[in-house]
């Protein structure tokens, strides 16, 4: 007779079976993503900085978009949505994946209202947990506007582990974001999107792709 709380074996297998078709389910219904990640520039650049777009339907990459933020600037959420809306991918994307709540220094990203302009999710990945309070100082101090953008990060909440890296999300559920973390890594812990977005970025400047993608 079992204990309360004990499952048999055959309880067991159905909870995972039920996991996995969970996983397998939030991977189908975003089986068409395009991630972001900035290009590198130098610490004295001014202006505007390459951005890279991957388009994934599952584990193919079927297109490339390439654009431009300013650097510490505020526009991160208008040029991504014009790219994507203005592709020929736009009408089979069906979710954003960003390397990173900024991109080109303190260009932060306004997730929510990147959310609104494109009505999909969005998915903020972080290959470390951030150092919030670091984040915080830096803008404060040293970024104009920077009040204004740690009031954005603070909105979207603290990073949450899944799987091998840390997620920010909108318009998604954290079992979804998981499940999509699994689906799309094939290499390192870092989702293909991104990954192939930080090879391509760091070869339109550098003239090859460099360092861990």
């Amino acid at each position: 007779m079992m204990k309360e709380g004990q499952l048999s074996s055959a309880g067991k297998i159905r909870i995972i079976r039920a996991e996995r078709l969970h996983e397998d389910m939030a991977a189908r219904r975003f089986s068409n993503l395009i991630g972001f990640d900035d290009a590198p520039f130098s610490h004295d650049h001014i202006g505007p900085v390459r951005v890279v777009g991957t388009i994934f339907t599952g584990l193919h990459l079927t297109g490339v978009v390439i654009g431009e933020v300013e650097k510490d600037g505020a526009d991160a959420a208008e040029k991504l949505a014009r790219l994507v809306t203005e592709s020929r991918f736009a009408e089979h994307v069906q979710l954003v994946m960003l390397q990173g709540i900024a991109l080109a220094g303190f260009n932060v990203v306004d997730v929510f209202d990147l959310h609104q302009r494109l009505e999909m999710p969005v998915l903020v990945v972080s290959r470390k947990l951030p150092d919030l309070a670091a984040i915080q100082r830096a803008l404060t101090t040293q970024v104009r506007e920077g009040e204004q953008k740690w009031a954005l990060i603070e909105r979207l909440g603290s990073p949450e582990p899944a799987g091998y890296v840390y997620v920010q999300r909108v318009g998604l559920t954290l079992e979804d974001a998981q499940a999509i973390i699994t689906r799309f890594t094939l290499h390192g812990h870092i989702p293909e999107p991104l990954r192939v977005a930080h090879l391509i970025a760091g070869a339109l400047v550098n003239g090859q792709s460099h360092g861990r993608a």
